[in-house]
């Protein structure tokens, strides 16, 4: 009974006898059902990828976007449902407005993915409210400590810094795929860039997308790096452009060299 979540999911307040939470559980499904959102810490800045499914062929493109900027030196990826994700880049926005006119400087990272995770736990704790159904991936830089960092904040309200983070439905291979990066060396000059993390993204997205099963999607992408200036922009056409070409190739390349590595083997 508990495992199925039977009567003890009507509230996000209730455990079940297991200790589990089911509307968070459901909240976090909602998350895998979306598209795949991606970011990556490279050794001179951060880059964020969202695979955003066009659902109308009349939609007009770059509306109803996905990544968004919160701050001059912050940047918010979401996936999920947009709607909630837009409460929690709103509360973001606040956030940064609220400590800069209180402080008189610009939100630590750590602070801001800090307040955030509190806001997003806070709507699992009432029988009145529901849990976000979004996740969100936070790329910020100090201005003081001259450091940049990747956080996620999950829909149950826990958050983690990353080298490399996915959310979505290709969440799983994502990450298998993110963990072959040199973005964690010991040695930071060893790590990539990040135009070579705007090329790596673009791949893994076009990896996972299958062309006959899923739906045609827009690729938005945004950094904050030495080359922005470290403030959060999103990464010019012509190099997502050139990316996604050089993906498209490389995903061929490496499929003709399998289909090769087979026939070998069968022709032994």
């Amino acid at each position: 009974m508990a495992s199925s979540g039977s009567g003890y999911d009507l509230s996000a307040s209730t455990f079940s006898p297991d200790g589990r939470i089911f509307q968070v559980e459901y909240a976090s499904k909602a998350v895998d059902n979306a598209g795949t959102a991606l970011a990556l810490k490279c050794r001179n800045g951060v880059v964020m990828c969202v695979e955003k499914p066009l659902l109308n062929k009349m939609l007009l493109p770059n509306s109803n976007r996905r990544i968004h900027t919160v701050d001059t030196h912050s940047g918010i990826a979401v996936t999920g449902f947009v709607s909630d994700g837009r409460q929690i880049v709103n509360r973001a926005r606040e956030e940064c407005s609220n400590y800069e006119e209180t402080y008189g400087t610009k939100i630590p990272p750590t602070v801001l993915g800090d307040r955030l995770a509190a806001y997003v736990h806070y709507f699992t704790l009432h029988g009145s409210l529901r849990p976000f159904g979004a996740a969100a991936l936070l790329a910020s830089y100090d201005t003081e400590t001259k450091e940049h960092c990747l956080q996620m904040i999950e829909p149950s309200g826990i958050s983690y810094k990353y080298f490399g983070c996915a959310a979505g439905k290709g969440r799983q291979p994502a990450k298998t795929e993110l963990e072959k990066l040199d973005i964690n060396k010991p040695d930071k000059a060893e790590n990539i860039d990040v135009r070579e993390g705007v090329k790596q993204l673009a791949r893994i997205i076009h990896l996972l997308h299958e062309e006959g099963k899923d739906k045609p999607f827009e690729l938005e992408m945004s950094w904050l790096c030495e080359e922005s200036g470290w403030e959060h922009k999103g990464v010019p056409r012509d190099l997502i452009k050139d990316a996604v070409e050089w993906a498209k190739k490389d995903i061929t390349e490496a499929e003709e060299y399998e289909s090769d590595d087979d026939d070998e083997e069968m022709d032994e």
